[in-house]
């Protein structure tokens, strides 16, 4: 059975166990401070078979200044380098981090806008892995002599840009959420982004809120339930997830996914792209 959201440890292991498997697993581990430190990590120890993609380099496309910080790379680019890992259209992809899904969420996101529909992010990271007694090595893993098939086909997921978003402002048809932290999300102590703030009209729901105090994903109905509240009667296709840079938004679409609220879009600029448009409006203090 194919793993589309999360996948366990044990379940992971399993899969590696299979001479069978059409497995193929991605270390994502990053550090926004530190941009080196996630390949300084993975090239100390990672999952056995795992490659490493960097969240600036691999998922992301080229910055101009106003496209926000982590723009989504090429469509063609993106198939092009996972299927130089060896990966098939009937690949499982997993991804993984140290962040509670942070950055593999990332991945995951990605993956589906490719149109595959097999990927899942490795639930509790490299935490889970290593507290259920499985091992990480410091060998590296070969890249296949032979390419694999893997191209961008019908997007599973949708977007929408900065034009939609300032429309939106004067309709309100959707809501935005921000996934960024309490404080950012009011203006206070950005430390990261050249003006603080949010978008007008949008809500905050920390990313971090979606994971328990074992850094696992919350179950379904917890999630169901908190994402109903912020829906407010809302269809989940007219939420528009945003953060910093596009990244921890897909943590939210993704837990929207495990509690079956299919269909919300990611704003991949999010807030800095936002930030610099003339004329976009800013938002501060508590959401309205």
């Amino acid at each position: 059975m194919p793993f589309d959201t999360l996948i366990s440890a044990q379940d992971l292991a399993t899969l590696q166990a299979r001479s069978d498997a059409r497995l193929l697993v991605v270390d994502c581990r990053f550090d926004l401070m530190d941009p080196n430190a996630g390949i300084q990590a993975y090239q100390r120890a990672h999952l056995p078979g795992a490659h490493y993609l960097h969240l600036e380099h691999d998922l992301s496309g080229a910055v101009t200044g106003r496209n926000g910080r982590h723009p989504l790379p090429d469509r063609a680019a993106l198939a092009g380098r996972l299927a130089a890992l060896g990966m098939n259209g009937d690949t499982q992809l997993v991804a993984y981090d140290d962040a509670g899904g942070m950055y593999a969420a990332r991945l995951w996101w990605l993956a589906r806008w490719l149109g595959h529909r097999d990927v899942a992010v490795l639930d509790g990271g490299v935490a889970a892995w290593t507290a259920a007694g499985l091992p990480m090595t410091g060998a590296a893993t070969a890249v296949p002599p032979t390419p694999g098939n893997l191209r961008a086909g019908t997007p599973l997921v949708g977007t929408v840009s900065h034009q939609d978003v300032r429309d939106n402002l004067r309709t309100r048809e959707r809501l935005v959420v921000d996934a960024r932290a309490p404080d950012r999300f009011r203006g206070e102590n950005e430390t990261i982004d050249p003006v603080g703030g949010h978008i007008p009209g949008a809500r905050n729901r920390l990313f971090r809120d979606n994971l328990d105090a074992t850094g696992r994903f919350r179950a379904p109905d917890e999630l169901r339930g908190a994402f109903a509240a912020l829906l407010g009667g809302r269809r989940p296709d007219r939420l528009i997830s945003q953060c910093g840079s596009g990244v921890t938004a897909c943590h939210n679409l993704l837990s929207m996914e495990i509690a079956g609220l299919a269909g919300a879009a990611l704003y991949p600029g999010s807030w800095s792209e936002w930030c610099v448009q003339d004329g976009a409006p800013v938002a501060t203090g508590h959401a309205e």
